[in-house]
Protein backbone atom coordinates (compact mmCIF):
# COMPACT_ATOMS: atom_id res chain seq x y z
CA UNK A 1 0.00 0.00 0.00
CA UNK A 2 1.28 3.44 -0.92
CA UNK A 3 0.78 6.12 1.73
CA UNK A 4 -1.67 8.88 0.89
CA UNK A 5 -1.30 12.62 1.04
CA UNK A 6 -3.98 15.09 2.04
CA UNK A 7 -6.68 15.66 -0.50
CA UNK A 8 -7.10 19.10 -2.05
CA UNK A 9 -10.12 21.35 -2.26
CA UNK A 10 -11.50 20.03 -5.56
CA UNK A 11 -12.03 21.53 -9.00
CA UNK A 12 -12.44 25.23 -9.56
CA UNK A 13 -14.03 26.47 -12.74
CA UNK A 14 -12.24 28.32 -15.54
CA UNK A 15 -8.81 28.89 -13.95
CA UNK A 16 -7.22 26.38 -16.30
CA UNK A 17 -9.03 27.30 -19.48
CA UNK A 18 -11.23 25.03 -21.65
CA UNK A 19 -10.58 21.35 -21.12
CA UNK A 20 -8.20 21.86 -18.20
CA UNK A 21 -10.14 22.20 -14.95
CA UNK A 22 -8.29 23.64 -11.99
CA UNK A 23 -7.46 21.80 -8.80
CA UNK A 24 -5.74 22.97 -5.61
CA UNK A 25 -3.75 20.07 -4.12
CA UNK A 26 -3.72 19.41 -0.41
CA UNK A 27 -0.78 20.49 1.79
CA UNK A 28 1.54 17.61 0.86
CA UNK A 29 0.62 17.68 -2.82
CA UNK A 30 1.28 21.41 -2.93
CA UNK A 31 4.60 20.98 -1.10
CA UNK A 32 5.69 18.32 -3.61
CA UNK A 33 4.60 20.53 -6.51
CA UNK A 34 6.65 23.54 -5.36
CA UNK A 35 9.73 21.37 -4.85
CA UNK A 36 9.32 19.89 -8.33
CA UNK A 37 8.87 23.31 -9.96
CA UNK A 38 11.80 24.87 -8.06
CA UNK A 39 14.20 22.13 -9.10
CA UNK A 40 14.68 20.86 -5.55
CA UNK A 41 13.39 17.47 -6.76
CA UNK A 42 15.13 15.84 -9.76
CA UNK A 43 11.72 14.72 -10.97
CA UNK A 44 9.57 15.95 -13.88
CA UNK A 45 6.27 15.45 -12.09
CA UNK A 46 4.13 13.12 -10.00
CA UNK A 47 4.86 9.40 -9.83
CA UNK A 48 3.11 6.49 -11.49
CA UNK A 49 1.92 3.53 -9.46
CA UNK A 50 5.05 1.55 -10.39
CA UNK A 51 7.33 4.38 -9.32
CA UNK A 52 5.47 5.06 -6.07
CA UNK A 53 5.34 1.40 -5.06
CA UNK A 54 9.01 0.92 -5.91
CA UNK A 55 9.98 3.89 -3.76
CA UNK A 56 7.69 2.84 -0.90
CA UNK A 57 9.01 -0.72 -0.96
CA UNK A 58 12.71 -0.37 -1.85
CA UNK A 59 13.59 3.29 -1.39
CA UNK A 60 14.52 3.39 -5.09
CA UNK A 61 12.91 4.36 -8.36
CA UNK A 62 12.42 1.54 -10.90
CA UNK A 63 15.58 2.69 -12.72
CA UNK A 64 17.61 2.14 -9.52
CA UNK A 65 18.05 5.76 -8.42
CA UNK A 66 17.70 6.19 -4.64
CA UNK A 67 14.63 8.17 -3.62
CA UNK A 68 13.04 8.05 -0.16
CA UNK A 69 9.33 8.94 -0.44
CA UNK A 70 6.52 8.55 -3.00
CA UNK A 71 5.75 11.85 -4.75
CA UNK A 72 2.07 11.40 -5.52
CA UNK A 73 -0.91 13.60 -6.27
CA UNK A 74 -4.18 12.57 -4.65
CA UNK A 75 -7.32 13.95 -6.26
CA UNK A 76 -11.07 13.58 -5.74
CA UNK A 77 -12.78 10.95 -7.88
CA UNK A 78 -14.55 13.62 -9.96
CA UNK A 79 -11.19 15.05 -11.06
CA UNK A 80 -9.49 11.73 -11.80
CA UNK A 81 -10.85 11.40 -15.35
CA UNK A 82 -9.16 14.48 -16.81
CA UNK A 83 -6.33 14.26 -19.34
CA UNK A 84 -4.96 17.65 -18.27
CA UNK A 85 -5.29 19.53 -15.03
CA UNK A 86 -4.31 23.04 -13.96
CA UNK A 87 -2.77 22.88 -10.49
CA UNK A 88 -3.31 26.02 -8.43
CA UNK A 89 -2.36 27.36 -5.04
CA UNK A 90 -4.98 27.68 -2.29
CA UNK A 91 -5.94 31.12 -3.58
CA UNK A 92 -6.67 29.76 -7.06
CA UNK A 93 -3.59 31.15 -8.84
CA UNK A 94 -2.37 28.72 -11.55
CA UNK A 95 1.02 27.16 -10.80
CA UNK A 96 1.44 24.33 -13.27
CA UNK A 97 -0.29 22.18 -15.84
CA UNK A 98 -0.30 18.45 -15.30
CA UNK A 99 -0.27 16.28 -18.42
CA UNK A 100 -1.84 13.10 -17.07
CA UNK A 101 0.07 9.97 -17.99
CA UNK A 102 -1.62 7.53 -15.64
CA UNK A 103 -4.61 7.30 -13.35
CA UNK A 104 -4.19 4.89 -10.48
CA UNK A 105 -5.65 3.98 -7.11
CA UNK A 106 -4.38 2.98 -3.69
CA UNK A 107 -5.96 2.10 -0.38
CA UNK A 108 -5.84 4.52 2.53
CA UNK A 109 -5.26 3.56 6.15
CA UNK A 110 -9.03 3.63 6.74
CA UNK A 111 -9.65 1.28 3.80
CA UNK A 112 -10.97 4.03 1.51
CA UNK A 113 -10.02 4.09 -2.16
CA UNK A 114 -7.66 6.96 -3.01
CA UNK A 115 -7.39 8.34 -6.54
CA UNK A 116 -4.05 9.51 -7.96
CA UNK A 117 -2.88 11.19 -11.15
CA UNK A 118 0.64 10.80 -12.50
CA UNK A 119 2.42 12.83 -15.14
CA UNK A 120 4.81 15.66 -15.91
CA UNK A 121 4.12 19.22 -14.80
CA UNK A 122 4.97 22.42 -16.65
CA UNK A 123 5.24 25.81 -14.98
CA UNK A 124 2.41 28.29 -15.59
CA UNK A 125 3.40 31.00 -13.14
CA UNK A 126 5.83 31.58 -10.27
CA UNK A 127 4.46 30.69 -6.83
CA UNK A 128 3.23 33.74 -4.94
CA UNK A 129 1.20 32.11 -2.16
CA UNK A 130 2.79 31.26 1.17
CA UNK A 131 4.43 32.95 4.14
CA UNK A 132 8.04 34.18 3.97
CA UNK A 133 7.89 34.06 0.19
CA UNK A 134 10.92 36.38 -0.12
CA UNK A 135 13.09 33.65 1.45
CA UNK A 136 11.82 30.83 -0.75
CA UNK A 137 14.65 30.99 -3.27
CA UNK A 138 15.16 28.23 -5.82
CA UNK A 139 18.20 25.95 -5.63
CA UNK A 140 19.65 27.53 -8.77
CA UNK A 141 19.36 31.01 -7.24
CA UNK A 142 21.08 29.95 -4.01
CA UNK A 143 23.89 28.10 -5.78
CA UNK A 144 24.55 31.10 -8.01
CA UNK A 145 24.58 33.53 -5.08
CA UNK A 146 27.04 31.40 -3.12
CA UNK A 147 29.21 30.23 -6.01
CA UNK A 148 28.21 26.65 -5.35
CA UNK A 149 27.80 25.16 -8.78
CA UNK A 150 28.60 21.42 -8.72
CA UNK A 151 32.15 22.00 -9.97
CA UNK A 152 33.07 24.37 -7.13
CA UNK A 153 33.99 21.62 -4.65
CA UNK A 154 33.41 23.99 -1.72
CA UNK A 155 31.89 22.43 1.43
CA UNK A 156 28.50 23.70 2.51
CA UNK A 157 26.75 22.59 5.69
CA UNK A 158 22.97 22.58 5.45
CA UNK A 159 21.20 22.82 8.79
CA UNK A 160 17.66 21.54 8.25
CA UNK A 161 15.29 22.55 11.01
CA UNK A 162 11.64 23.18 11.82
CA UNK A 163 12.45 24.47 15.30
CA UNK A 164 14.33 27.39 16.93
CA UNK A 165 18.10 27.24 17.22
CA UNK A 166 18.93 27.35 20.93
CA UNK A 167 22.44 27.54 22.41
CA UNK A 168 23.12 23.80 22.07
CA UNK A 169 22.28 23.77 18.37
CA UNK A 170 24.26 26.94 17.71
CA UNK A 171 27.37 25.49 19.37
CA UNK A 172 27.05 22.29 17.33
CA UNK A 173 26.61 24.23 14.09
CA UNK A 174 29.73 26.33 14.69
CA UNK A 175 31.77 23.25 15.68
CA UNK A 176 30.72 21.28 12.58
CA UNK A 177 31.35 24.25 10.29
CA UNK A 178 34.86 24.53 11.75
CA UNK A 179 35.49 20.79 11.32
CA UNK A 180 34.39 20.86 7.67
CA UNK A 181 36.45 23.95 6.83
CA UNK A 182 39.53 24.00 4.68
CA UNK A 183 42.70 26.04 4.99
CA UNK A 184 41.58 27.57 8.27
CA UNK A 185 38.31 28.78 6.76
CA UNK A 186 34.97 27.59 8.06
CA UNK A 187 32.61 25.75 5.77
CA UNK A 188 29.63 27.77 4.65
CA UNK A 189 26.34 27.32 6.48
CA UNK A 190 22.89 27.33 4.90
CA UNK A 191 19.96 27.07 7.30
CA UNK A 192 17.07 25.32 5.53
CA UNK A 193 13.95 26.30 7.45
CA UNK A 194 11.01 23.94 7.03
CA UNK A 195 7.90 26.13 7.33
CA UNK A 196 4.36 25.50 6.16
CA UNK A 197 3.05 27.43 3.20
CA UNK A 198 0.11 28.72 5.20
CA UNK A 199 1.59 28.97 8.70
CA UNK A 200 5.16 30.10 9.28
CA UNK A 201 5.21 28.18 12.56
CA UNK A 202 8.43 28.93 14.41
CA UNK A 203 10.31 30.08 11.30
CA UNK A 204 10.83 33.64 12.57
CA UNK A 205 12.27 32.26 15.80
CA UNK A 206 14.81 30.35 13.67
CA UNK A 207 15.65 33.53 11.77
CA UNK A 208 16.17 35.38 15.07
CA UNK A 209 19.40 33.40 15.58
CA UNK A 210 21.04 34.81 12.43
CA UNK A 211 23.58 37.08 14.23
CA UNK A 212 24.76 34.11 16.30
CA UNK A 213 25.60 31.89 13.32
CA UNK A 214 28.98 31.89 11.54
CA UNK A 215 29.54 34.93 9.29
CA UNK A 216 27.92 34.82 5.85
CA UNK A 217 25.48 32.09 6.84
CA UNK A 218 22.39 32.02 4.67
CA UNK A 219 18.74 31.11 5.06
CA UNK A 220 16.28 29.52 2.71
CA UNK A 221 12.69 28.55 3.49
CA UNK A 222 11.10 25.42 2.04
CA UNK A 223 8.00 23.38 2.78
CA UNK A 224 8.79 19.71 3.17
CA UNK A 225 5.92 17.21 2.98
CA UNK A 226 4.78 15.88 6.35
CA UNK A 227 4.71 12.16 7.01
CA UNK A 228 2.30 10.81 9.61
CA UNK A 229 5.10 10.60 12.20
CA UNK A 230 6.16 14.21 11.63
CA UNK A 231 2.60 15.52 11.67
CA UNK A 232 1.85 13.92 15.04
CA UNK A 233 1.59 16.27 17.98
CA UNK A 234 1.27 20.01 18.35
CA UNK A 235 4.97 20.32 19.25
CA UNK A 236 6.17 18.46 16.19
CA UNK A 237 6.50 14.75 15.65
CA UNK A 238 9.41 12.46 14.99
CA UNK A 239 11.45 12.59 11.79
CA UNK A 240 11.66 9.16 10.16
CA UNK A 241 14.75 8.12 8.23
CA UNK A 242 12.80 8.70 5.01
CA UNK A 243 11.85 12.23 6.12
CA UNK A 244 15.51 12.94 6.82
CA UNK A 245 16.65 11.42 3.52
CA UNK A 246 14.16 13.59 1.61
CA UNK A 247 15.51 16.66 3.44
CA UNK A 248 19.02 15.57 2.37
CA UNK A 249 17.96 15.42 -1.29
CA UNK A 250 16.51 18.92 -1.05
CA UNK A 251 19.57 20.25 0.77
CA UNK A 252 21.86 18.74 -1.88
CA UNK A 253 19.87 20.50 -4.58
CA UNK A 254 20.80 23.79 -2.86
CA UNK A 255 24.50 22.88 -3.09
CA UNK A 256 25.01 21.34 0.34
CA UNK A 257 27.70 18.71 0.78
CA UNK A 258 26.78 17.85 4.39
CA UNK A 259 23.59 18.01 6.41
CA UNK A 260 22.89 18.48 10.09
CA UNK A 261 19.28 17.76 11.06
CA UNK A 262 18.20 19.80 14.08
CA UNK A 263 15.16 17.91 15.35
CA UNK A 264 15.45 18.36 19.12
CA UNK A 265 15.91 14.70 19.99
CA UNK A 266 13.38 13.57 17.37
CA UNK A 267 15.89 12.74 14.62
CA UNK A 268 16.35 9.20 13.29
CA UNK A 269 19.60 7.25 13.58
CA UNK A 270 22.13 8.58 11.09
CA UNK A 271 23.12 5.09 9.91
CA UNK A 272 19.53 4.37 8.91
CA UNK A 273 19.35 7.62 6.95
CA UNK A 274 22.64 6.94 5.16
CA UNK A 275 21.37 3.45 4.27
CA UNK A 276 18.89 5.20 1.95
CA UNK A 277 21.85 6.57 -0.04
CA UNK A 278 21.23 10.34 0.24
CA UNK A 279 23.32 12.50 -2.13
CA UNK A 280 25.34 14.09 0.69
CA UNK A 281 26.80 13.17 4.08
CA UNK A 282 24.39 13.29 7.00
CA UNK A 283 26.37 14.24 10.10
CA UNK A 284 26.09 12.58 13.47
CA UNK A 285 27.83 15.14 15.68
CA UNK A 286 28.88 14.67 19.28
CA UNK A 287 26.09 16.05 21.46
CA UNK A 288 26.73 19.18 23.47
CA UNK A 289 25.68 19.54 27.09
CA UNK A 290 25.43 22.46 29.50
CA UNK A 291 28.08 22.36 32.24
CA UNK A 292 26.36 24.00 35.22
CA UNK A 293 29.64 24.18 37.19
CA UNK A 294 31.51 26.04 34.43
CA UNK A 295 28.41 27.88 33.16
CA UNK A 296 29.36 26.80 29.62
CA UNK A 297 28.13 24.58 26.81
CA UNK A 298 30.65 21.86 25.93
CA UNK A 299 30.88 18.60 23.99
CA UNK A 300 29.36 15.84 26.11
CA UNK A 301 32.66 14.03 26.68
CA UNK A 302 34.12 17.14 28.31
CA UNK A 303 31.38 17.57 30.90
CA UNK A 304 31.24 15.82 34.27
CA UNK A 305 27.89 13.96 34.20
CA UNK A 306 27.17 15.30 37.67
CA UNK A 307 27.38 18.86 36.36
CA UNK A 308 25.05 18.40 33.37
CA UNK A 309 21.94 20.56 33.42
CA UNK A 310 19.24 18.98 31.30
CA UNK A 311 18.00 21.00 28.35
CA UNK A 312 14.27 21.77 28.68
CA UNK A 313 12.03 19.56 26.60
CA UNK A 314 9.63 20.99 24.02
CA UNK A 315 6.81 20.37 26.46
CA UNK A 316 8.61 22.25 29.24
CA UNK A 317 9.39 25.18 26.93
CA UNK A 318 5.74 25.31 25.87
CA UNK A 319 4.63 25.30 29.51
CA UNK A 320 7.00 28.14 30.43
CA UNK A 321 5.75 30.25 27.53
CA UNK A 322 2.13 29.36 28.30
CA UNK A 323 2.51 30.75 31.81
CA UNK A 324 4.32 33.86 30.60
CA UNK A 325 7.67 32.95 32.13
CA UNK A 326 10.96 34.00 30.52
CA UNK A 327 13.11 31.20 29.10
CA UNK A 328 16.47 30.82 30.89
CA UNK A 329 19.42 32.60 29.28
CA UNK A 330 21.70 29.56 29.60
CA UNK A 331 19.27 27.64 27.38
CA UNK A 332 18.43 30.09 24.58
CA UNK A 333 19.70 33.46 23.31
CA UNK A 334 17.66 36.46 24.46
CA UNK A 335 16.59 37.38 20.93
CA UNK A 336 15.33 33.84 20.26
CA UNK A 337 13.49 33.76 23.58
CA UNK A 338 11.89 37.13 22.84
CA UNK A 339 10.66 35.96 19.44
CA UNK A 340 9.25 32.77 20.96
CA UNK A 341 7.43 34.85 23.56
CA UNK A 342 5.96 36.96 20.75
CA UNK A 343 4.90 33.90 18.77
CA UNK A 344 3.63 32.01 21.82
CA UNK A 345 2.32 34.64 24.25
CA UNK A 346 1.13 33.66 27.70
CA UNK A 347 -2.15 31.79 27.55
CA UNK A 348 -3.84 34.56 29.49
CA UNK A 349 -3.32 36.67 26.35
CA UNK A 350 -4.05 33.95 23.78
CA UNK A 351 -7.40 33.37 22.18
CA UNK A 352 -9.14 30.23 23.38
CA UNK A 353 -12.11 28.15 22.30
CA UNK A 354 -13.67 25.98 24.98
CA UNK A 355 -15.93 23.36 23.39
CA UNK A 356 -18.33 21.42 25.61
CA UNK A 357 -19.75 18.27 24.01
CA UNK A 358 -22.26 15.82 25.42
CA UNK A 359 -25.75 14.41 25.07
CA UNK A 360 -28.85 16.53 25.37
CA UNK A 361 -29.53 16.96 29.08
CA UNK A 362 -25.95 16.20 30.10
CA UNK A 363 -25.60 19.57 31.80
CA UNK A 364 -23.14 21.10 29.35
CA UNK A 365 -25.09 24.35 28.88
CA UNK A 366 -25.37 24.90 32.64
CA UNK A 367 -21.64 24.24 33.11
CA UNK A 368 -20.77 26.42 30.11
CA UNK A 369 -22.72 29.36 31.57
CA UNK A 370 -20.98 28.99 34.93
CA UNK A 371 -17.56 28.73 33.29
CA UNK A 372 -18.31 31.80 31.18
CA UNK A 373 -19.08 33.76 34.34
CA UNK A 374 -15.84 32.58 35.96
CA UNK A 375 -13.75 33.44 32.90
CA UNK A 376 -15.39 36.87 32.74
CA UNK A 377 -14.64 37.54 36.41
CA UNK A 378 -10.99 36.70 35.77
CA UNK A 379 -10.83 39.75 33.48
CA UNK A 380 -10.95 37.98 30.12
CA UNK A 381 -13.40 38.75 27.31
CA UNK A 382 -15.76 35.82 26.78
CA UNK A 383 -18.51 34.96 24.28
CA UNK A 384 -20.97 32.13 24.99
CA UNK A 385 -22.24 30.18 21.97
CA UNK A 386 -24.90 27.92 23.47
CA UNK A 387 -26.26 25.16 21.24
CA UNK A 388 -29.94 26.17 21.48
CA UNK A 389 -29.22 29.86 20.95
CA UNK A 390 -27.05 29.11 17.93
CA UNK A 391 -29.82 26.97 16.46
CA UNK A 392 -32.30 29.86 16.76
CA UNK A 393 -29.99 32.49 15.25
CA UNK A 394 -26.83 31.37 13.46
CA UNK A 395 -28.23 28.09 12.17
CA UNK A 396 -31.91 28.94 11.83
CA UNK A 397 -33.55 26.75 9.21
CA UNK A 398 -31.15 23.84 9.48
CA UNK A 399 -32.58 20.39 10.12
CA UNK A 400 -31.12 17.67 12.33
CA UNK A 401 -29.81 15.60 9.43
CA UNK A 402 -26.17 14.61 9.64
CA UNK A 403 -25.24 17.06 6.87
CA UNK A 404 -27.01 19.94 8.63
CA UNK A 405 -25.54 19.02 12.01
CA UNK A 406 -22.07 19.10 10.49
CA UNK A 407 -22.85 22.48 8.92
CA UNK A 408 -24.10 23.74 12.30
CA UNK A 409 -20.87 22.76 14.08
CA UNK A 410 -18.83 24.20 11.20
CA UNK A 411 -20.59 27.55 11.61
CA UNK A 412 -19.96 27.48 15.34
CA UNK A 413 -16.31 26.68 14.64
CA UNK A 414 -15.97 29.60 12.24
CA UNK A 415 -17.37 32.10 14.74
CA UNK A 416 -15.31 30.60 17.57
CA UNK A 417 -12.14 30.78 15.47
CA UNK A 418 -12.76 34.47 14.77
CA UNK A 419 -13.26 35.16 18.48
CA UNK A 420 -10.07 33.23 19.20
CA UNK A 421 -8.15 35.07 16.49
CA UNK A 422 -8.91 38.36 18.21
CA UNK A 423 -7.73 37.14 21.62
CA UNK A 424 -11.13 36.39 23.15
CA UNK A 425 -12.51 33.28 24.81
CA UNK A 426 -15.29 31.43 22.97
CA UNK A 427 -17.33 29.04 25.11
CA UNK A 428 -19.37 26.67 22.90
CA UNK A 429 -21.95 24.16 24.12
CA UNK A 430 -23.42 22.22 21.17
CA UNK A 431 -24.03 18.49 21.28
CA UNK A 432 -21.32 18.09 18.59
CA UNK A 433 -21.98 14.35 18.23
CA UNK A 434 -19.48 13.53 15.48
CA UNK A 435 -15.72 13.20 15.91
CA UNK A 436 -15.04 14.59 12.43
CA UNK A 437 -16.97 17.78 13.16
CA UNK A 438 -15.16 18.34 16.46
CA UNK A 439 -11.81 17.74 14.73
CA UNK A 440 -12.72 20.31 12.07
CA UNK A 441 -13.51 22.91 14.74
CA UNK A 442 -10.23 22.13 16.50
CA UNK A 443 -8.29 22.64 13.26
CA UNK A 444 -10.10 25.92 12.50
CA UNK A 445 -9.40 27.28 15.98
CA UNK A 446 -5.80 26.11 16.34
CA UNK A 447 -4.89 28.07 13.25
CA UNK A 448 -5.27 31.17 15.45
CA UNK A 449 -5.10 30.09 19.09
CA UNK A 450 -5.86 27.36 21.61
CA UNK A 451 -8.59 24.73 21.78
CA UNK A 452 -9.86 22.94 24.89
CA UNK A 453 -12.38 20.09 24.59
CA UNK A 454 -14.59 19.17 27.57
CA UNK A 455 -16.62 15.97 27.35
CA UNK A 456 -19.62 16.20 29.67
CA UNK A 457 -19.87 12.43 29.95
CA UNK A 458 -23.24 12.11 31.64
CA UNK A 459 -24.69 8.64 30.78
CA UNK A 460 -27.68 8.38 28.47
CA UNK A 461 -29.97 6.96 31.17
CA UNK A 462 -29.24 9.92 33.44
CA UNK A 463 -29.84 12.42 30.61
CA UNK A 464 -33.10 10.68 29.75
CA UNK A 465 -34.20 10.64 33.39
CA UNK A 466 -33.73 14.40 33.55
CA UNK A 467 -35.46 15.12 30.19
CA UNK A 468 -36.44 18.62 31.30
CA UNK A 469 -37.64 19.51 27.78
CA UNK A 470 -39.39 16.20 27.09
CA UNK A 471 -37.20 15.59 24.05
CA UNK A 472 -36.25 12.00 24.82
CA UNK A 473 -39.91 11.05 25.27
CA UNK A 474 -40.72 12.55 21.89
CA UNK A 475 -37.75 10.78 20.31
CA UNK A 476 -38.81 7.43 21.79
CA UNK A 477 -42.26 8.01 20.39
CA UNK A 478 -40.83 8.63 16.95
CA UNK A 479 -41.87 12.28 16.94
CA UNK A 480 -38.26 13.53 16.63
CA UNK A 481 -36.22 11.71 13.97
CA UNK A 482 -32.41 11.48 14.13
CA UNK A 483 -32.18 12.27 17.85
CA UNK A 484 -28.67 11.87 19.31
CA UNK A 485 -28.43 8.92 21.67
CA UNK A 486 -31.73 7.40 20.57
CA UNK A 487 -31.93 7.16 16.77
CA UNK A 488 -28.64 8.86 15.90
CA UNK A 489 -25.16 8.03 17.25
CA UNK A 490 -23.01 10.03 19.64
CA UNK A 491 -19.31 9.42 19.00
CA UNK A 492 -17.62 9.80 22.38
CA UNK A 493 -14.42 11.86 22.24
CA UNK A 494 -11.10 10.10 22.61
CA UNK A 495 -9.19 13.40 22.59
CA UNK A 496 -10.99 15.33 25.36
CA UNK A 497 -8.79 17.60 27.47
CA UNK A 498 -11.16 17.14 30.39
CA UNK A 499 -13.96 14.66 31.14
CA UNK A 500 -16.75 15.71 33.50
CA UNK A 501 -19.47 13.38 34.84
CA UNK A 502 -22.32 15.31 36.38
CA UNK A 503 -24.05 12.32 38.02
CA UNK A 504 -24.50 13.16 41.70
CA UNK A 505 -22.51 16.37 41.32
CA UNK A 506 -23.63 19.91 41.98
CA UNK A 507 -23.24 22.06 38.83
CA UNK A 508 -20.93 24.39 40.77
CA UNK A 509 -18.55 21.48 41.36
CA UNK A 510 -18.38 20.78 37.64
CA UNK A 511 -17.81 24.47 36.91
CA UNK A 512 -14.99 24.50 39.45
CA UNK A 513 -13.34 21.47 37.79
CA UNK A 514 -13.25 23.24 34.45
CA UNK A 515 -12.00 26.54 35.89
CA UNK A 516 -9.29 24.71 37.82
CA UNK A 517 -8.16 23.02 34.58
CA UNK A 518 -8.06 26.37 32.76
CA UNK A 519 -6.08 27.92 35.58
CA UNK A 520 -3.67 24.99 35.71
CA UNK A 521 -3.14 25.26 31.96
CA UNK A 522 -2.37 28.97 32.22
CA UNK A 523 -5.49 30.31 30.44
CA UNK A 524 -6.70 32.06 33.60
CA UNK A 525 -4.51 34.12 35.96
CA UNK A 526 -3.09 32.22 38.92
CA UNK A 527 -4.26 35.01 41.18
CA UNK A 528 -7.92 34.52 40.29
CA UNK A 529 -9.83 33.47 43.41
CA UNK A 530 -13.28 33.02 41.94
CA UNK A 531 -13.19 29.22 42.01
CA UNK A 532 -13.82 29.33 45.76
CA UNK A 533 -16.84 31.54 45.11
CA UNK A 534 -18.17 29.04 42.58
CA UNK A 535 -17.77 26.19 45.05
Amino acid sequence: MVGAHSQGRGPAANAGGPGAPAFAPGPNGLAHLELILSGAYPLPGFMTREQAESVAGRGRLPDGRPWPVPVTLEVPEEVAGNARLTLTDLEGAPLAELAVRERWESTGEDGATLHHLAGDVSLLGPPAYGVLRELRSTPAEVRAQRGLEPSSGRPLLAVVTDRPLHHRALHQIRAEADALGRGGERAGVLVVVDAGLHDEGLATAVLAAEPLLPPRSGFVVVTLPRSASRAAGALGGTWSERDAALAAHVAAAYGATHMLLEAGGRAPETERVMALKPPLTVLDPEPWRYDADADLWKPRTRVDPRAVRAEPTDEEVAAELAHGRELPSWFTPARVGAELARLRPARTRRGLTLLFTGLSGSGKSTIARGVSDGVRRSGRTVSLLDGDVVRRVLSKGLTFSRADRELNIRRIGFVAAEITRHGGVAVCAPIAPYAAGRAEVRAMVEEFGDFFLVHVATPLEECEARDRKGLYAQARAGEIPEFTGVSDPYEEPTDADLVVDTVGADPAESVALVLDALRGGGWLPDSDQHVSEDR
